[in-house]
């Protein structure tokens, strides 16, 4: 952390609570939101979608529609085919599969739009997609994780229904070894329901052509600069043609990161129409069409010896990516924080996602929450198993201040990150030994209270590793009032951004916080960033306000110091007066200054640019990461299986406080959705994949009786940015599950195991524990018994395979390859030279080329190492065969694992 200047006045702003600059708009209905957008001449969308999840589209008739009143146009896919389009990911990858904003000759999920009909109101665009007749014919959708790896691929030319892999199916011997070794070896399976992310305001568009490549769009986003690129890349438009407004936004969570069918949809009707159209996502539309999240399943195994110590463990995720996820996800990085906050020797796993007949896959705030839910509560159930307190098991494996620096199991290194030092600190506020006490007087009178602790450490403010994840840029000027106008690639959905980043800005530039507005929401103002995304905007654009705050400061006292006849190091700015130390009959107001910066050059230093504004992109490390330790207190209703969450305790390091009502309304949020997730929410398909909740009344959200008044302790360690924050945005619904879970099992330990965990856990399903019978009419999976190890039976060796025949060509020469990457597929040309047996080469692609020397040859196989220096340092370790004029193989990536490499000769 940089240590603030000492020539900063008295007056902090950064660590204070202050009202929030959005709130009087916003509290007195005069925010403006996408609906709130009106345009002489728009007119509004429907859309015809499919009744069934899978099916070939046999005809459609339209004429009905096309006749009623009001209507403008009915088009289908083959109209809009005339503005191709590319739907990318939100790494502006393309999809292996076609991905078309109306359906192309057949449907994949329930509720895939079809038509789109264009009239003169909501209501009359509503009324012809009624009218719309489409003929399919029905074919048998997949639904399941499970049938999706049963049956044959649901898209066409796909060898099997995996949309994305990464890792090793089998356990490699030396890790096999830990786990056989160990005193326990645990295996827990957690099955987790789909989700809607649900924000109170739905999706929504509005489109405008300007020009012929000229563009306006009003949309509800989560980063106007990330759609304006998106959408250039996806049109083939030049960014400047685009401009993306997003003036306030009501919640996004990740299902708003970037446009999608319908989105797309407009935008391409707008285009060709040359007309303002407007779509408005009503709700049922945006519980049973829009993309939803979190629907997978996660085996984790770990082993202890005999003092509840890691020994090694091994990790199986599958996840439901739906018909057209907004990128195919195997999601890596439920492998890379599985255990960083743990010292474990040893760690592998495959992950694989899966294509269905569903709603594709969206991001839900924290999408590797799985890591946490998975990890916690198998160390609560491990430590029962011991016989040692849950609270113990993670002191004697938690990465503490002193063990640091470190490497995790997969690679990351750790210098700063404080699980161990959250857990004893929320120790400090919880009488442990006094609860036990009231839990086992409670339990002699029927009432069964429970406590669960979870520790975790969160990725944030990534930066420099993924194209959409870049450093921040703020703009800030003092106005020749005095004022402060600072503009920056922010974007708040509920994050208050506009006041956190003033408070930084008043803080640096020692003005007063109400003199500095902020702007943000708009594409045309400040640079690329992709805005709310992975808990970055204080730390990141945090820092740069810091900065260019800084930088700013400094130009005004060497201005002032001028004017003055002072010196610099004596000039100080403080509650928007200028000051000379010693000499207060000298002090002048910062208007006073900025006047003469703008309107008097003759009286500017030699050199001096006239006027007072800075800019400063900020590029942070890689990855600052935030610690926290949960826990909360339940009482479990033995009769009715109903949970009342009693007490709830965030101990959570986000290192410097921008504003603490910010940083707790964060965590609470997030909290909240935790607790929908365990207890109340569920988006079921039936068997011929029809979304089963429609409305609010089936899907149920936690209202304010749900959620406790949460308790905050504040481990308030400075990280290594500039200004020292942590990202808190994600944080409470990662960590908030396990935390309930873990209290929940407590609860009901008198009559049993909870087990393995399927969610939600609804009264019926926590009477299957109470009860010891099936009360839900949900068959859990039978839990696997945490036994101690056996010792490895012993295996006949298998017959020897004989090797494939080289090819007569050879491997030299140039070959078309592909590696198959947590971000998406990534297309090479691979280059092989052999001399003597020795293989070299290099690879190269649109990102650049890279050398490599010293690999082998033997047969038809292929190894070599290539060392990686951007966006970060790694070693990928490819093995590769070949047969004839194919290749295959694997790439081994570091903390990302291992990945499918396939190609074929150029």
């Amino acid at each position: 952390m940089n240590a603030p200047n000492s020539n900063l006045g008295a007056t902090r702003w950064i660590g204070k609570r202050v009202p929030r600059k959005e709130d009087p708009r916003l509290l007195t209905g005069r925010g403006q939101f996408v609906d709130d957008v009106s345009l002489p001449g728009m007119l509004h969308v429907a859309f015809a979608r499919s009744p069934i999840a899978r099916g070939r589209i046999v005809s459609i008739d339209t004429q009905a529609a096309r006749d009623m009143p009001g209507v403008h146009a009915v088009l289908t896919m083959a109209d809009l085919a005339a503005r191709p389009i590319k739907l990318l990911s939100f790494f502006f990858t393309e999809a292996e599969i076609p991905i078309t904003p109306l359906a192309d000759g057949h449907v994949s999920y329930a509720g895939e739009p079809v038509v789109m009909v264009v009239a003169e109101t909501r209501a009359m665009a509503e009324d012809a997609a009624s009218l719309v007749e489409i003929d399919y014919a029905e074919l048998d959708p997949v639904v399941t994780i499970a049938q999706a790896k049963a049956a044959g691929p649901i898209h066409p030319g796909m060898d099997s229904n995996v949309a994305a892999e990464i890792g090793d199916e089998e356990i490699e011997d030396e890790l096999e070894d830990k786990l056989a070794a160990s005193t326990l070896r645990l295996s827990h399976r957690i099955v987790h329901q789909r989700i809607s992310q649900s924000p109170m305001e739905t999706r929504g568009v509005v489109a405008s052509r300007d020009g012929p490549e000229e563009l306006t769009l009003w949309i509800t986003c989560q980063s106007p600069h990330l759609v304006a690129r998106w959408v250039s890349l996806a049109l083939g438009l030049p960014d400047t043609a685009i401009r993306v407004i997003a003036k306030d936004v009501g919640g996004a969570f990740g299902l708003k990161n970037h446009p999608w069918k319908e989105e797309s949809a407009v935008i391409v009707a707008a285009l060709l129409l040359g007309k303002p159209l407007k779509w408005i996502e009503d709700r049922y539309e945006a519980l049973t069409a829009s993309n939803q999240a979190r629907e997978a399943e996660m085996t984790l195994q770990a082993g202890f010896d005999a003092e509840g110590r890691l020994t090694g463990s091994h990790g199986i995720y599958d996840c439901n990516n739906g018909a057209f996820p907004q990128g195919a996800d195997s999601n890596i990085a439920v492998h890379m924080f599985v255990w960083a906050a743990y010292r474990v020797p040893a760690y592998a796993f495959v992950s694989r996602g899966w294509y269905t007949n569903t709603n594709g896959l969206a991001a839900y705030r924290g999408p590797w929450a799985m890591e946490s839910l998975a990890r916690e509560t198998l160390l609560d159930r491990a430590a029962r198993q011991l016989g040692i307190d849950p609270v113990e098991i993670r002191r004697r494996n938690l990465v503490y201040l002193t063990d640091q620096p470190t490497v995790t199991g997969m690679g990351i290194p750790l210098d700063d990150i404080t699980p161990g030092e959250c857990l004893e600190k929320l120790l400090d506020h919880f009488d442990m030994a006094a609860f036990r006490r009231e839990q086992m007087a409670a339990r002699a009178q029927g009432r069964y209270l429970g406590v669960g602790v979870a520790s975790y450490v969160e990725p944030t403010g990534s930066a420099g590793s993924m194209a959409p994840m870049t450093g921040e840029l703020a703009q800030v000027r003092i106005e020749p009032t005095g004022k402060v106008t600072a503009t920056l690639s922010t974007h708040s959905q509920g994050h208050g951004t506009a006041t956190t980043m003033a408070q930084c800005i008043a803080d640096r530039l020692g003005v007063r916080y109400e003199d500095v507005s902020v702007f943000e929401g708009d594409s045309t103002r400040g640079g690329f960033s992709p805005g709310a995304a992975g808990s970055r905007q204080g730390v990141i654009a945090g820092g740069a306000a810091i900065r260019c705050s800084e930088m700013l400061a400094d130009k005004v006292r060497a201005l002032a110091a001028h004017l003055l006849n002072a010196n610099v190091e004596s000039v100080v700015i403080d509650d928007g007066m200028v000051r000379v130390e010693g000499a207060p009959e000298m002090a002048r107001p910062l208007a006073e200054i900025a006047a003469i910066a703008y309107g008097e050059p003759d009286r500017l230093p030699a050199g001096f640019e006239s006027g007072l504004e800075m800019q400063f992109r900020y590029q942070p490390p890689p990855m600052t990461f935030t610690s926290a330790t949960h826990l909360a207190v339940v009482d479990v209703d033995a009769e009715t299986g109903f949970v009342k969450i009693l007490r709830w305790i965030s101990s959570e390091d986000c290192g410097t406080v921008i504003n603490p009502a910010v940083v707790e309304g964060q965590i609470s949020g997030g909290l909240a959705q935790a607790i929908g997730m365990i207890l109340l929410e569920e988006m079921p398909y039936d068997a011929r994949g029809n979304p089963q909740a429609a409305t609010f009344k089936d899907y149920m959200l936690p209202s304010i009786s749900d959620v406790p008044t949460f308790e905050f302790v504040h481990a308030n360690t400075p990280s290594k940015t500039i200004g020292g924050m942590r990202g808190v945005g994600e944080g409470g619904a990662i960590i908030g599950p396990p935390t309930l879970v873990n209290a929940i099992a407590d609860a009901l330990s008198p009559f049993g195991e909870l087990g393995d965990v399927v969610l939600p856990l609804t009264p019926a399903r926590i009477l299957d524990v109470i009860e010891q019978r099936d009360v839900s009419g949900v068959h859990a999976p039978e839990p696997v018994r945490a036994e101690p190890a056996a010792p490895a039976p012993v295996v006949a060796e298998p017959e020897p395979v004989a090797e494939a025949p080289a090819s007569s060509a050879g491997p030299e020469g140039d070959w078309n390859m592909v590696l198959k990457t947590p971000m998406g597929p990534q297309a090479m040309l691979a280059h092989f030279d052999v001399s003597a047996g020795v293989l070299s080469g290099y690879l190269s692609a649109p990102e650049g080329r890279q050398d490599f020397a010293g690999g082998t040859v033997e047969g038809n196989r292929l190894k070599f190492d290539l060392k990686v220096e951007k966006p970060m340092k790694i070693t990928l370790k490819y093995d590769l065969e070949i047969s004839g004029d194919a290749i295959t193989g694997k790439c081994k990536m570091g903390m990302f694992g291992s990945a499918k490499v396939t190609g074929e000769r150029a």
